[in-house]
């Protein structure tokens, strides 16, 4: 019996898929790395209202809270990713 034109498709879509890695596992390091940056952003902007913008770079001021948003948001855009 011949294929419908929905399912040759579909199968398509998915041969296309696997062809560009979209089923490829992540390295062992992504996951670790990934939830590194949210903490260490995290700790980086608690340092700074702990210490009262004296650490973790007093001339950077008030800088050191786009920094530590800037390195969380690495880690949290990397879920994007995770599976």
């Amino acid at each position: 019996m011949p294929e419908s034109r929905t399912r040759r498709k579909s199968r398509r879509a998915a041969e296309a898929a696997n062809k560009y890695g979209a089923d490829k596992p992540l390295p062992v390091w992504y996951k670790p790395v990934m939830f590194g940056l949210m903490i260490l952003g995290l700790l980086w902007i608690i340092t700074y209202y702990i210490s009262q913008s004296m650490l973790p770079i007093a001339a950077a001021g008030g800088w050191n809270i786009v920094i530590g948003f800037g390195v969380a948001m690495i880690g949290f855009f990397m879920t994007t990713r995770w599976h």
